[in-house]
């Protein structure tokens, strides 16, 4: 348990809960009921073992930050995520159902060890262990068959590697959801072009027997998606992409769009990963507190190429 003041805020709560939730108790010497719960919420963030941190304001002495949530009595719990408020509680609840409201928003011990086997995992990639970091990958979705993240990183390691029975197996329960996330789509239409190229012939031609075709007749959709899924599964992303969008600039609806899922689908597998957001970057919480210190993000040169081939495909579609 932590006393936090206006001066440490930033760093104690704002900060802080961009990795772990923190609960907020404002609360006040002169206050009866402050003094019941305290010792429980403390007794919890021992019991729940680093799921959550517990921080305390004095609303009296910090009149500025009940102000910025809003207090209109004491004892108030806010639970912090992100940088923001994400649920409260007013009063001097018993333990039950505080448990009750933690258990409705913190992760379980189970997610938490999924999502650490995860981290694990990319480290592992990073040092050129992919094999154990399927397993690490492996282990955490039995662990935690909805960590969604980790089921991405694992589908398209196995693809990377060319195991792709698996990585189709993998994939499956994720194109089930409804809705179907974009990632998850974006990584069927991968291995759709990996399985076309594999059982076409075409998949070995060079890029000049498809230009021969497609120069007798600039209509050959068939061929230039032909030579597109071919570019994709050689990683030629953005040759790909050109040759998709002459598709779409022709036909909007040429093959059931195909053309356009795929393009989509490119542009999905080439985004770079969202940065955390950093809690000291200069904006307001949603309590209303003002942040110092903004700072604006340079695209990098993969987002800046990912920017433009997206302003491509809303110009052809419009």
């Amino acid at each position: 348990m932590i006393n936090v003041t206006l001066q440490n805020f930033d760093t104690e709560v704002i900060a802080d809960s961009a990795t772990i939730p923190v609960l907020i108790d404002f609360w006040a010497p002169r206050c009866g009921p402050c003094k019941v719960i305290g010792p429980l919420l403390e007794k919890l963030e021992t019991d729940y073992t680093g799921r959550f941190k517990l921080v305390k304001i004095d609303s009296d002495q910090e009149q500025q930050l009940s102000q910025a949530f809003g207090i209109r009595s004491i004892p108030t719990c806010i639970l912090m995520s992100g940088g923001k408020p994400v649920d409260g509680f007013m009063g001097a609840l018993p333990e039950g159902k505080i448990k009750e409201f933690l258990d409705k928003h913190l992760p379980s011990e189970d997610e938490l060890e999924a999502q650490a086997g995860a981290e694990d995992a990319q480290a592992l990639i990073a040092a050129g262990d992919p094999q154990a970091a399927l397993n690490k990958l492996h282990e955490a979705l039995t662990i935690n068959p909805g960590n969604d993240d980790a089921r991405y990183d694992y589908v398209k390691l196995l693809i990377e590697n060319d195991m792709l029975q698996d990585a189709e197996a993998a994939l499956a329960p994720a194109l089930a959801a409804i809705p179907r996330q974009l990632r998850f789509e974006a990584l069927k239409q991968f291995l759709d072009a990996i399985n076309f190229v594999s059982a076409d012939a075409r998949g070995t031609w060079s890029a000049d027997q498809f230009d021969a075709l497609i120069a007798t007749n600039k209509r050959d959709f068939d061929t230039r998606l032909a030579k597109a899924r071919v570019l994709m599964v050689r990683g030629l992303w953005t040759e790909a992409m050109d040759e998709l969008l002459e598709i779409i600039m022709r036909d909007k609806a040429w093959g059931d769009a195909v053309p356009r899922k795929m393009y989509v689908a490119i542009l999905e597998l080439l985004t770079p990963p969202k940065a955390k957001p950093d809690p000291t970057a200069g904006n307001k919480t949603a309590g209303g507190i003002e942040l110092a210190g903004k700072a604006v993000a340079q695209l990098d040169p993969q987002a800046q190429m990912v920017a433009s081939y997206r302003r491509k495909l809303s110009m052809a579609l419009n």
